[in-house]
């Protein structure tokens, strides 16, 4: 390819020079092509990848030079000689006579740069190739891996970097090349090539260690294999690199979020001295984004757009705290240096004024804020100040332009009539109105999901829990003095989402959020409040749409409100079981990756009672999506995952006890229930609040805390504990003595001490002392400690999850095939790679419909035709030659049951089994059954006859009243007609049946009939037509494209068609004599074989023979109902030669010159004799007498016809057939070769070629 001219000082530095002019120079880098130079080619090629050098992937250039200069410039490179001698030869015919016309050197440097420029321009302008961020040597590093490792265009290399691979003993310095979906390693070492394709879905370890030999090198594992690299020139970076890909291959894995790449970042300026790719841009900055949301718990789509160094004046305590400054697209964020100093949240929502204010050398480059509230915050020491309050006056001006528009729809929508009057109700945030509404539009149901009787509630269930009995909940002094610190604390450091946090806030929350308070500060610290405030009446729209809806999360919802906190009052009457019912449905209906999983109930039922009902929705949202990510999936990985996080915490900060937590696998138990439910399921509800409280304001590692702090505090009786159930027992005692001496609350008995023995009391343990206790010996926890371990355990968790499921897979299909259990394991994976493959490289249908983690084992992955169609070509012994696709086509619709594109695995299985391991009927009915279905699927037509019967025979409706309905609309359909519809019908046909008692036992018999195992007759299959067997003869003649015994088995398949053909022919004439009328004459102008009158036919070969079945060998044969077939047979070697001939069994048998190119007769007279040429490929229907050729709808006969029976007869007559399709076909090879070909783009060669081209999974 041409490319932008570079000056080369050294021309002929490892280059060989294989043409010349007096301005071009054709090179050859040394070492590549022909005889490969010996031990200097050796060593060049080893420069070549351990410098990273073009040359690797372009051994060939072009340089240009004047004859009085010493200085060259390269203007193209090539991979292959075919390529560089194209663009040699162009510039002999185009600018060698231009370029001898100009007599000033300087001249002719400037016309070739100009011209090669321009030429790469309009190849680029005709390809429409945009111009973007990467440096010319990452293009040529993407380049270098695509071919090296075969991969398309659509997988995205992110980086490369410099590192050893240790290859046994023996390290390999190389390249790694980190991609979207795979890690690649390349190593050229003295001639010796090695290759390494890891997919990150394959990964189960990932982690960065150090070694005696060593200091830092990074561990691969996978299922089956470790690999180590080292010497990375910046360890840190590749590992924190690879740590981001593993995760987003999980992610994929957990629920089909795939990687899409940012096209919204901004370009880099010219003079920027990062190299990096766009991509690794992206990255950094999605990573970045990420720790800021959890730093400051802002919704899941917020961006980082930049920080910067600066300085907060902090009014409480009068000075200037140093921290950074985060702006993003609706906030504007602080955080002290000192941890937990101070940090500030402003939603640019509540800003009104951004103004720079007067510099002084005391304070450099000040910057104002202020808020609708009307507090200013005063930032200083601002590097780029100009620059950031732009960014920020732009960001304003977006949000305040998007407060207008949604003010515009309300008063829009408030304005109109009574055509919006529902949706007023919504975006207004008027709940009531528009829950009436709804009340009386579903008056009519009987089971109401919502409760949709009673109003959504508009105040704490806690709050009107209290004014029912005011005498029993008088605030105590505690409460009261509670209540004045935190007024105290408003005063001084703001009051809501601008709220300055510091230490002071967190020592008022370890002491307990006054009851009054609580569901304020809860949405505060959660950041729910946010959430809510974008996005008014959107709880209301949920609660409409998801009334009268009913699925199986409503029906789990309905099945667990009765036990959410059955113990509080509030939650005993419709009041709070309607509301309870109302957020988790319309939770529901928001994530219906989650839906409603248990422990949800006990969470909401809390919030309830502190938050009104559309915050306690909005703080169940925080939790589920922020706060606790994928705890209440279906397969709960996100506790799974800190339930590792939590032995490991174990493990380092309580180890005399952690071997014995392992023996008893007590961790396992407990973890899962204190962590879903936030220790309210195994705490009195007055304690367990206050939990809550501290996990609002400092996240999951309060948790963590707790949790060790329980086991410290029973070491000792933990330690002598015989059994889990001991321990268990130690534990649920103690944490019911946990209480709450400040609480205001009544006592409730908590559930699990209602429910236990009448042993010794255990002794009381304050809830603020535990919580100081584990601030005290385990607070140096930090969240960011906590996320690295979530990742090493994500890893471990998911891959566990999937060989689970994997191994329920095959243990549910093992005994229906003939597979091992090793087999089906490889073919399993290679199953799902081909989907996760087809994910990320593109396929025809959306990736969430072949994976759906919440379908049964066996319908989780499924894979569509275009995946199918490469599984088939590398997997099914029956895939050869360009008849491949449309075979596969037939057998893909035929493994299709339910008809919805998609294949399961055991579909697949299936397919292969038959192909594989099934004796030669069943090879044979599988083959038959592919050719004989309904066509409309190859866009064919066929007999109207044929068609009805295949169609009545694959898809047949298994509902016995169905077939009664038909059968009563066939016999009145000259009466009436529905449009094909019959619904009105069934539902009387039933109603009628049901008034006969005697039809019932009917209906038992046909349904203990239907639940009997059904032998599949092969009379049961339906003809075979003309067109139909066309397409199979052409299958069968590329089936032995690729078989040793590739003529003989052309001359029995030719023979086989042949019988066929006759057999079809007599059959044809019953047809033809059943439908005749009376007295009318036959016409007989044929040549016909003369058969005695009892004499049945037979075809044989040997001892092997067959006659022919079912009622062709009851009939008598006459002379006058036969007609003459012929068959015209031109050999590959005499092609076009035909000679015609009689079939008989003699002929039939020594014939050798039969081969894949035969005549296949359509007819009885001679001017309607069809040939079929070169079967193989373009078969194309003629007639003798040199017409044009036919289309198949009109050049076959409709009355030709050949039974199931018939085609298994005619093939035993062949043993050459026969010994082909008795043959077992192994699997294995084709599966490690189909690895290979997948992963590194080509077969296997050796067995050395296959342990250096490692393939993981």
């Amino acid at each position: 390819m041409w490319v932008n001219p570079e000056e080369v000082l050294l021309a002929n530095a490892l280059w060989v020079t294989e043409r010349a002019n007096p301005y071009f120079v054709l090179q050859r880098r040394k070492g590549h092509g022909e005889g490969g130079g010996g031990l200097a080619g050796l060593l060049v090629g080893t420069l070549d990848v351990v410098l990273d050098s073009s040359a690797r992937v372009a051994p060939y250039r072009i340089l240009y030079q004047t004859p009085d200069s010493l200085v060259y410039w390269t203007i193209a490179c090539g991979g292959s000689r075919k390529d560089i001698t194209e663009h040699w030869e162009w510039m002999e015919h185009n600018l060698l006579q231009t370029l001898s016309i100009f007599e000033n050197e300087n001249d002719i440097t400037t016309f070739v740069k100009g011209k090669i420029q321009g030429i790469i321009a309009e190849y680029n302008k005709n390809n429409d190739i945009k111009e973007d961020d990467d440096t010319d040597k990452f293009k040529e590093a993407i380049l270098k891996f695509r071919k090296l490792f075969g991969m398309p265009e659509e997988e995205k290399l992110v980086n490369y970097y410099s590192c050893s691979y240790w290859k046994g003993r023996v390290p390999r310095q190389g390249w790694m090349y980190l991609s979207i979906n795979h890690l690649c390693f390349y190593s050229f070492l003295l001639g010796k090539e090695a290759k390494l394709v890891i997919r990150w879905a394959d990964i189960t370890q990932l982690e960065k260690n150090t070694t005696l030999l060593f200091p830092e090198i990074i561990k691969v594992s996978t299922r089956c294999s470790e690999h180590i690299f080292s010497v990375f020139l910046n360890i840190g970076e590749t590992f924190k690199l690879m740590e981001q890909l593993a995760n987003i291959a999980m992610r994929q894995l957990l629920d089909n979020e795939g990687f899409e790449e940012d096209r919204s970042l901004p370009r880099l300026k010219k003079k920027s001295p990062q190299k990096v790719s766009v991509l690794k841009r992206d990255l950094d900055a999605r990573a970045k984004s990420e720790r800021y949301r959890a730093l400051f718990r802002l919704p899941k789509d917020e961006r980082l757009d930049g920080h910067t160094d600066c300085t907060l004046w902090t009014p409480f305590s009068k000075v200037h705290v140093v921290g950074q400054m985060f702006v993003s697209t609706n906030y504007i964020c602080f955080t002290s240096k000192e941890e937990n100093l101070c940090s500030l949240i402003i939603p640019l929502r509540e800003v009104t004024i951004v103004e720079k204010a007067d510099s002084s050398s005391v304070l450099p480059s000040p910057l104002s804020i202020s808020t609708k509230n009307r507090m200013t915050f005063f930032f200083a020491n601002l590097k780029d100040r100009d620059f950031l309050v732009q960014r920020i006056s732009d960001f304003l001006q977006q949000t305040t332009s998007k407060i207008c528009f949604d003010k515009e729809i309300v008063g829009s929508l408030n304005s109109d009539d009574e055509v919006f009057s529902r949706q007023s109700s919504i975006v207004s945030g008027s709940p009531q109105r528009s829950f009436s509404s709804t009340s009386e539009m579903d008056g009519e149901r009987q089971f109401n999901l919502n409760g949709n009787s009673v109003p959504i509630a508009t105040q704490t269930l806690m709050t009107m829990y209290r004014r029912r009995s005011p005498e029993e909940f008088n605030p105590k002094a505690k409460e009261l003095m509670k209540e004045q610190s935190w007024q105290i604390h408003f005063a001084e450091y703001g009051r809501g989402v601008c709220m300055y946090r510091t230490e002071k806030t967190q020592e008022l929350v370890l002491k307990g959020i006054p009851e009054s308070m609580r569901g304020e500060l809860w949405l505060l610290f959660s950041g729910a409040i946010n959430e809510m405030a974008t996005h008014p009446g959107y709880y209301s729209d949920l609660v409409e749409k998801s009334i009268g809806k009913y699925n199986l999360a409503t029906e789990e919802i309905e099945r667990d409100l009765h036990r959410s906190l059955p113990e509080h009052p509030a939650f005993q009457n419709e009041m709070g079981i309607g509301a309870l019912r109302r957020v988790l449905t319309a939770y529901a209906f928001r994530n219906p990756n989650i839906g409603y999983c248990q422990a949800m109930n006990i969470v909401t039922s809390v919030l309830l009672l502190y938050a009104k009902e559309e915050e306690a929705f909005w703080l169940l949202v925080a939790l589920c999506e922020r706060m606790l990510p994928d705890y209440y999936n279906t397969r709960v990985v996100g506790a799974l995952v800190d339930q590792g996080v939590f032995e490991e915490l174990t493990r380092d900060y309580v180890p005399q006890l952690y071997d014995c937590m392992q023996y008893l696998g007590v961790i396992s138990t407990i973890s899962l229930s204190w962590f879903l439910t936030l220790f309210l399921s195994v705490m009195p509800f007055e304690s367990a609040v206050v939990v809550v409280d501290c996990f609002f304001f400092e996240g999951i590692k309060v948790i963590f805390q707790l949790a060790l702090a329980v086991l410290d505090a029973n070491i000792h009786k933990l330690l002598n504990c015989k059994d889990d159930g001991e321990a268990m027992t130690i534990l649920g005692k103690y944490l019911d003595s946990v209480t709450n001496k400040d609480s205001t609350l009544p006592p409730i008995p908590h559930l699990h001490s209602l429910l236990s023995d009448d042993g010794d009391p255990y002794p009381e343990v304050d809830i603020f002392k535990l919580i100081r206790s584990s601030y005290d010996k385990f607070g140096s926890i930090r969240a960011d400690v906590i996320e690295q371990m979530r990742f090493k355990q994500r890893l471990r968790v998911i891959q566990t999850l999937e060989d689970t499921t994997k191994r329920n897979v095959v243990r549910a299909i093992v005994t229906d095939t003939s597979f091992t259990i090793d087999e089906l394991e490889e073919l399993y994976v290679l199953f799902k790679a081909e989907h996760l493959t087809s994910c990320y490289w593109g396929g025809n249908s959306n990736a969430t419909e072949r994976h759906d983690p919440s379908l049964p084992y066996l319908e989780q992955y499924r894979i569509d035709f275009e995946q199918f169609k490469g599984l088939f070509a590398l997997l099914f012994p029956w895939s050869c030659g360009a008849h491949s696709d449309i075979l596969a086509a037939r057998l893909f619709r035929l493994l299709d049951e339910n008809g919805d594109s998609l294949i399961n695995f055991k579909e697949f299985v299936t397919g292969l089994s038959t192909m594989c391991h099934a004796d030669l009927v069943e090879k044979l009915k599988l083959l038959y059954k592919i050719h004989v279905l309904p066509e409309p699927f190859f866009n064919e037509q066929e007999d109207p006859d044929s068609a009805f019967e295949a169609t009545q025979y694959f898809f047949e409706d298994i509902t016995p009243e169905t077939v009664h309905v038909v059968t009563d609309v066939e016999s009145r359909a000259k009466h009436e007609t529905e449009d094909g519809f019959v619904t009105v019908n069934l539902r009387n046909e039933k109603v009628e049946k049901r008034s006969n008692p005697h039809d019932y036992r009917h209906y038992i018999r046909m349904w203990a009939q239907e639940r009997e195992p059904k032998l599949e007759s092969i009379k049961d299959l339906p003809k075979l037509n003309q067109e139909q067997f066309i397409e199979l003869c052409r299958t069968l003649y590329n089936m032995f494209s690729e078989d040793t015994n590739e003529q003989e088995l052309y001359h029995s398949t030719a023979a086989v068609t042949s019988l066929l053909l006759e057999i079809g022919e007599v059959g044809k004439q019953f047809v033809s004599q059943a439908i005749q009328e009376p007295g009318r004459s036959h016409d007989n102008n044929s040549r016909v074989h003369q058969k005695k009158e009892n004499q049945p036919l037979h075809y044989g070969q040997g001892d092997s023979f067959c006659s022919i079945p079912d009622g062709m060998n009851d009939e008598k044969l006459s002379s006058s109902e036969l007609q003459d077939i012929k068959l015209d047979d031109s050999s590959p070697k005499d092609n076009g030669v035909s000679s015609a001939m009689l079939i008989s069994d003699d002929e039939t048998k020594d014939d050798t010159s039969m081969s894949s190119y035969s005549v296949l007769s359509a007819g009885s007279n001679e001017d309607d004799k069809l040939q079929c040429e070169d079967i193989t490929e373009d078969t194309v229907l003629v007639r003798n007498n040199n017409e044009s050729p036919l289309t198949r709808s009109n050049s076959t006969d409709k009355d030709w016809a050949i039974t199931f029976e018939q085609f298994l007869a005619s093939f035993l007559t062949e043993n050459a057939l026969v010994r082909y399709f008795e043959k077992t076909g192994v699997v294995m090879p084709r599966i490690t070769n189909a690895k290979n070909i997948r992963m590194m783009g080509k077969p296997i060669t050796s067995a050395n070629d296959y342990e250096i081209c490692t393939i993981s999974g």
